[in-house]
């Protein structure tokens, strides 16, 4: 009888580490963390003097749709790049698994508006004289 006692001890205690050590991330914060992890491996950007602001995300089970405004701190957030991701769950955190709505000729995606160069910009494919 006291052995089943220990058990049972036991069992509660394995229980409530498992749920104290699994966190929600369903939330922007944890997006954010993805992405800001995301740039500072791939993009060269300094991200210590950017500022990642999550516009919206959308949650479907274990991945998400995510846009993101970049924007060099102190700017507003005209002067940064809109990026949408699709991001996974790995691990638990949230990763980059793809970026969507790139524009050709514009690495950076679309600026915010929906345009892809500033009004006046040349084409970005058009060869250097």
């Amino acid at each position: 009888m006291r052995e089943m006692s220990h058990l049972a001890r036991a069992a509660v205690c394995i229980t409530l580490l498992a749920a104290g050590c699994s966190r929600n991330i369903q939330n922007k914060e944890a997006v954010r963390e993805g992405v800001m992890k995301h740039l500072a491996n791939v993009s060269g950007l300094d991200m210590a003097k950017m500022s990642v602001d999550v516009a919206s995300v959308a949650f479907r089970g274990s991945e998400a749709d995510v846009t993101v405004t970049i924007t060099p701190q102190g700017m507003d957030a005209a002067s940064g790049m809109q990026m949408v991701y699709t991001m996974e769950q790995k691990g638990g955190a949230w990763a980059v698994k793809g970026r969507r709505g790139s524009t050709p000729g514009n690495p950076h995606g679309m600026m915010p508006g929906g345009s892809a160069l500033p009004p006046g910009h040349p084409p970005a494919e058009a060869p250097r004289q």
